[in-house]
């Protein structure tokens, strides 16, 4: 019977987890610290560590540190409510096993625990926990995968297609790829072939010699020898014309490069991220899109929600756009959004995604210098020409939250009780972790616990409930 061992220094989903496993038929230990898990670890070896990461004093990373330091460590699994493609991959290069999103789903859980236990399951090379600032947030399940995906591919010697609508984030996916790959010091090109005319796009990419065509006056080397012994993304790849589309597979099968006009080709080291928001599948298959330039290009393949489908990321994104952009823009410390600003956003229907988000955030910093007039973003939205759609249900709130549903109402709610809702849900988005919504929020700790024990919340008092 494996042992198991679950760190997280909320009670709460600390014994969720716990029992789920102990039903599941695992012998289970408990430990509400890094400093506890230390010492249950001194009493006897266990096969896996399912370890919260963000927790007061040293954190999840830090335990899994120490863990592979030993002669035989045993496999790791974390988890958080408050992801990053960052955080996720320097898991993974750390040795974890997997990386689970909070709140989580029971089932779920139990199975990446058994997938972790089986014996294909490998940890990867050792890495410095230190990484770049954070690219893409978010902890909703879908992001999770990017996350996972990201950090299971990014060292590898594979051609990455990165699928999702406009604005969803792929260039960031691309750049995390190229962050966490074999080559991070390496150039990074971006080629955004869309934008640019099919007559131009191959003196682009492979570059061209003097003389070449007319306006050539001199050597041009391209982005793909500009990117040696690093990265190039091709960007709405679907866009390219048949005629380049066969240049660009002769370059994949024989990885030379020659350019407009030259008679020789040189070899290149570079690994290829391209990126769509077409479905290049069906394209193929309809003969628009090579077939055997799309099984090159897909050597693996990374899909991005939409916004519309990650709302539960709302609260983050708003507040890391506003961090960014006071920090960006030189603008003054602003606190996070209100209530009625996010409600607003939460109804719309972003079209462009988080850029769109991003956008709609820096130009309400500018316009007002915080995030709190409602007014001003029913401004905002409106000059942003698109519809609104229904916002979501929130998700029910973990065990850990313990938190009564908000109410219908017969009628318009009162402040009061958008408030409540409002506070509700980001809890909710959080996994229950209340500094991280107080954080979010903008209010005193104490403020939400005393809010939430007059709403009738369970346990008012305990320890930053779902703290990942």
């Amino acid at each position: 019977m494996p042992a198991i061992l679950v760190v997280d220094d909320d009670a709460a989903i600390r014994e969720t987890a716990a029992l789920a496993l102990e039903k599941a038929g695992y012998d289970v230990r408990r430990a509400a610290s890094v400093r506890e898990a230390v010492a249950v670890l001194s009493r006897g070896p266990v096969d896996l560590v399912l370890s919260d990461i963000y927790m007061p004093g040293e954190d999840g990373l830090s335990l899994l540190s120490r863990l592979r330091e030993g002669a035989r460590p045993p496999k790791v699994v974390l988890m958080t409510a408050r992801g990053s493609v960052e955080t996720a991959t320097v898991a993974a290069r750390l040795g974890a096993a997997d990386y689970v999103a909070k709140p989580f789903d029971v089932a779920h859980l139990v199975a990446r625990i058994a997938s972790a236990l089986s014996p294909r399951a490998e940890g990867g090379p050792p890495v410095d926990p230190e990484g770049p600032r954070s690219l893409i947030v978010g902890s909703h399940p879908a992001m999770v995968e990017v996350y996972n995906a990201v950090a299971r591919v990014a060292r590898l010697p594979v051609t990455v297609l990165v699928l999702g609508e406009t604005g969803t984030g792929k260039e960031l996916v691309a750049r995390a790829l190229h962050s966490f790959g074999a080559h991070p010091d390496g150039p990074f090109v971006a080629v955004h072939c869309g934008a640019i005319p099919d007559t131009l796009l191959e003196s682009e990419l492979f570059g061209h010699v003097r003389g070449a065509f007319t306006g050539a006056d001199r050597d041009r080397r391209g982005a793909l020898r500009e990117a040696q012994h690093g990265t190039v993304f091709l960007d709405e790849i679907g866009d390219v014309s048949t005629a380049f589309q066969t240049k660009l597979l002769r370059f994949l099968q024989e990885k030379t490069v020659r350019p407009v006009g030259g008679e020789r080709g040189e070899p290149v080291d570079v690994r290829i991220v391209a990126a769509t928001h077409r479905d290049l599948a069906a394209l193929s298959a309809t003969g628009a899109f090579r077939q055997d330039l799309y099984y090159r290009l897909a050597g693996y393949e990374v899909r991005l929600p939409p916004l519309r489908e990650r709302l539960s990321d709302l609260p983050f994104l708003v507040d890391h756009f506003r961090a960014r952009a006071v920090a960006e823009l030189g603008l003054a410390e602003s606190s996070p959004a209100s209530p009625g600003v996010l409600a607003l956003f939460a109804a719309h229907s972003w079209p462009g995604n988080v850029r769109e988000l991003e956008q709609a955030v820096r130009r309400l910093l500018i316009d007002t210098g915080a995030l709190t007039d409602v007014p001003a973003a029913e401004r905002l939205l409106a000059s942003l020409g698109r519809a609104a759609h229904p916002a979501p249900e929130p998700a029910p709130a973990p065990a850990a939250a313990a938190l009564p549903a908000p109410a219908a109402a017969d009628s318009l709610p009162s402040l009061e009780e958008v408030e409540r809702r409002h506070i509700l849900a980001v809890l909710s988005a959080t996994g229950g972790n209340r500094s991280a919504a107080a954080r979010i929020l903008g209010i005193e700790r104490k403020t939400l616990s005393r809010k939430l024990k007059a709403w009738g919340a369970a346990d008012p008092e305990a320890d930053d409930a779902g703290s990942g």
